[in-house]
């Protein structure tokens, strides 16, 4: 589950200062909330291409979905440890970033957390630690060396029996990046693509100034800490400050190590920007569970990313080329 402590700016437009209008419209799709702001040059034209991301996210969804028994995801899920599944080059590719992504963060994104067995639960039902053993038992299927991939027959194999894969670390996020780039090859000038906080963006406000995102302090997310202008670009956010579970006087977190099946601890909240929302999303999962030195270390060698963490004592870190804009609702 993911916690989002951004907010965006968004101001009316007079028809006297500009010739495009804003449209928005929320709805769920993927199980999740989906905001879709669009710039246009009248309502109908924007309803239209608001209808056209909808069929878009609803195409991925159906390609990508675990739940769905007939998606490809769910038949190379039915066929761990048996045969190979040949799937569309866009999932291959997709599930290839995935594996390259998980070796860059030492496995701490890994889109097999799927075959997790849950031993950890924050619905505060939980009296007791789980016993080691639990824990090591829970995570035994997974790990990303185990998907086989064969690019020249475009098959995704799961090693072992029983093993499974799924896409909600990421999948929003592609869906964003996705109907960013088919908006923008119909000429649409301009619009954020929100999916629960996985937010991707293009052109500019009607009125000419760039989209601004605010980042709260995740213990108070009626109070901004800072601005930022996010152009042509995506951010995400992962918290952990209301679900969680606490024994001996530590809060571990509902983000769980897939590497050994512990909950994260230390952090509140991690902040990415980036020109990808599903690299952002992934970044965001895999830098809360390293904390904040290995975290900021994997932020710094990737080209054009960037991230703001924030620690259990409430204390701010940032990767190298981040410029704080601090606001007097601190």
């Amino acid at each position: 589950m993911r916690f989002i402590f951004i907010l965006f700016a968004l101001f009316t437009i007079s028809p006297l200062l500009s010739q495009k209008v804003m449209q928005r419209r929320t709805l769920k799709l993927m199980g999740s909330r989906f905001d879709i702001t669009i710039v246009a040059k009248d309502t109908v034209s924007a309803n239209s291409y608001i209808d056209e991301a909808i069929s878009e996210i609803t195409r991925i969804e159906k390609l990508i979905s675990s739940w769905d028994p007939n998606s490809q995801t769910s038949e190379i899920n039915r066929m761990a440890g048996i045969v190979p599944v040949k799937v569309d080059p866009e999932l291959f590719e997709l599930i290839e970033r995935a594996k390259q992504i998980s070796k860059i963060t030492d496995g701490a994104f890994d889109i097999s957390f799927a075959s997790i067995d849950k031993v950890w639960h924050f619905d505060g039902r939980m009296t007791q630690k789980p016993t080691a053993e639990e824990i090591a038992n829970s995570v035994a299927k997974i790990g990303y060396q185990n998907i086989l991939l064969d690019k020249e027959k475009q098959t995704v194999f799961l090693k072992l029996p029983g093993m499974k894969i799924g896409f909600g670390a990421l999948g929003k996020g592609y869906a964003a990046d996705k109907v960013r780039v088919m908006l923008k090859a119909k000429g649409v000038p301009a619009g954020i693509i929100n999916a629960s906080g996985d937010l991707t963006t293009w052109g500019k406000q009607p009125d000419g100034t760039d989209w601004m995102v605010g980042i709260t302090n995740p213990l108070n997310k009626n109070k901004v800490f800072s601005w930022f202008p996010v152009v042509d670009a995506a951010v995400a956010t992962s918290g952990n400050y209301e679900k969680f579970v606490e024994f001996d006087g530590v809060k571990y977190s509902h983000i769980i190590d897939p590497r050994t099946g512990y909950p994260s601890t230390g952090l509140v909240s991690v902040t990415i920007f980036a020109k990808s929302a599903e690299l952002c999303d992934a970044l965001a999962t895999s830098v809360f569970i390293t904390g904040t030195e290995t975290g900021l270390n994997i932020i710094d060698q990737i080209k054009g990313v960037e991230c703001i963490i924030v620690d259990d004592h409430n204390t701010i870190h940032t990767s190298k080329n981040i410029q704080l804009n601090p606001t007097t609702s601190q």
